[in-house]
């Protein structure tokens, strides 16, 4: 019987029945929500990449793994391991005002599927793992990203890691201890930050809508005061490299090199594992300050890089190949982890 291929999931049974689900960003499938599909001619391999990258769509692709492991799951396949490395909707991990934690949503169904085991690169936030009933291997991206800065980055030693916020503070001492550099932090937003407009940190309105019944009267919730980005540590004449786990809309970290360089920094470099890079990144990043953005390949970011010369890619399939190998054979997954800090 002829194999048969699913988009860009692909199957292995050993001899013991495991299936191993290998899971990406770029769906094949290109129909629309409104019934229409997008044709494109095979000639050239960029209208074909371009083509799937119009229509591709996050949620038809987490669909389509969901599919499949409960086909496998029903095909009495002994263990179903899902390798996801970068896990959608990673930052949905907290409830904020009245959202709900579409991460934790997302576990319950892979493990509702059928998945019992994940295997997965640089959480949002480590506690995410808590969301799972199963085994989640969350394997680290740093190692790679340092021996990048130590190969490709010039003068590396009169560097300075840079956290874009408290948040990334943890992660940028990290990478200062393990080089030995010196650390700085940003602190505050940029005015009129997209992000404040998202997470509904104005919501409820500061003026009384309505009335509650008599006799109960509530504090009125202020809304937060954000500070200017102020840079606590010192950059001036030398290398800032920011270090942060995903670079999506680049807006923030436009406004981080522009205060960096102010500030007396000669060279700025962004360090993340996953890069999304979506909407108008690209043309941000070639238009900025920012001399050089550094990804993995967790995420595919071909047409992107195109755009822009000052993106590079540095390859973590490595990792992925010797945890998948480990897991089937049985052996300990402690050897990836080796030399790992708690807050990397």
């Amino acid at each position: 019987m002829p194999k048969r291929r699913f988009g860009p999931h692909k199957f292995s049974f050993s001899q013991s029945h495991s299936a191993k689900l290998s899971y990406g960003y770029n769906s094949r499938m290109n129909v629309g929500k409104s019934g229409y599909r997008v044709f494109s001619a095979n000639s050239t391999t960029a209208c074909t990449e371009l083509a799937k990258r119009i229509t591709e769509d996050v949620n038809t692709a987490i669909m389509e793994l969901l599919i499949m492991a409960y086909a496998l799951k029903t095909s009495c396949a002994q263990n179903i391991i899902g390798v996801i490395p970068y896990f959608p909707y990673s930052k949905q991990c907290k409830m904020r005002k009245r959202g709900s934690i579409v991460c934790k949503l997302l576990a319950s169904m892979l493990a509702k599927a059928g998945l019992t085991h994940i295997i997965t690169m640089d959480l949002h936030q480590k506690e995410i793992q808590g969301f799972f009933t199963f085994p989640v291997d969350n394997l680290r991206a740093s190692p790679f990203l340092i021996q990048y800065i130590q190969e490709e980055i010039p003068d590396y030693r009169n560097a300075v890691i840079v956290a874009k916020s408290p948040s990334a503070a943890k992660r940028a001492q990290s990478f200062a201890e393990r080089l030995r550099l010196g650390l700085a932090v940003m602190h505050g937003e940029p005015q009129c930050s997209e992000s404040d407009m998202a997470d509904g940190r104005n919501s409820p309105p500061a003026v009384r809508t309505s009335t509650g019944p008599p006799g109960l009267e509530l504090p009125l919730m202020m809304a937060k005061e954000k500070p200017p980005i102020t840079v606590v540590g010192d950059v001036g004449g030398r290398i800032a490299i920011i270090v942060d786990d995903i670079i999506d809309d680049v807006e923030d970290f436009v406004a981080a090199a522009e205060i960096l360089k102010e500030r007396g920094a000669y060279k700025i470099y962004i360090m993340a594992t996953h890069g999304l890079l979506s909407a108008e990144a690209p043309r941000l990043i070639e238009e900025s300050a920012i001399d050089e953005v550094v990804v993995t390949n967790t995420v595919p970011h071909e047409v992107q890089k195109l755009q822009c010369p000052k993106i590079k890619t540095v390859d973590v399939s490595m990792i992925l190949a010797e945890a998948i190998r480990r897991i089937h054979n049985g052996e300990s997954m402690a050897y990836l982890f080796r030399n790992i800090a708690v807050d990397d």
